[in-house]
């Protein structure tokens, strides 16, 4: 199992860093790979992906939900195995540092040969940059938000 911790500073309240982060559909337009994600209920996602031309499809389900605080998951069905949390930061009024922790499991050689070559560590540091483009980019007005607790 890999472990992953990378943080990015944002330009927008953390109000408007955790809305963005639990509209889980809109994740395509800044992580790379990510392909689709369905919305099935208030703690249930199906993603589908393709990194490094490995297609996978899984279901991942929200463990804790705290509003502005947290938000952590856990892979339950499907073809890869993960978990991990986003905590959302308070820096002052109009700054949030967004800091993810996250176990991947890397499956077949060409994905422990990613992992152990930093693929999977840089895509993760790149996702989050695109995470802090696109929310302030959008003058940190979010897609939408969920503000229920799990």
């Amino acid at each position: 199992m890999s472990k992953f911790e990378e943080s990015v500073e944002v330009e927008v309240p953390v109000r408007a860093a955790y809305d963005q982060w639990t509209q889980f559909e809109t994740f395509p337009r800044f992580m790379d790979g990510v392909e689709r994600i369905e919305q099935r209920t208030d703690t249930l996602t199906h993603w589908v992906t393709e990194i490094g031309g490995v297609r996978r499809e899984f279901d991942a389900v929200v463990t804790e939900q705290i509003p502005d605080e947290r938000v952590a998951w856990t892979t339950i069905e499907g073809e890869a195995r993960q978990a991990g949390v986003v905590t959302f930061h308070r820096l002052d009024e109009t700054r949030t540092k967004v800091m993810l922790q996250m176990d991947f499991a890397p499956e077949g050689l060409t994905e422990q040969a990613g992992d152990k070559l930093g693929f999977v560590k840089r895509k993760v540091t790149g996702d989050l940059k695109r995470f802090k483009s696109f929310i302030e980019e959008r003058g940190g007005q979010e897609t939408g938000a969920w503000r229920g607790s799990v």
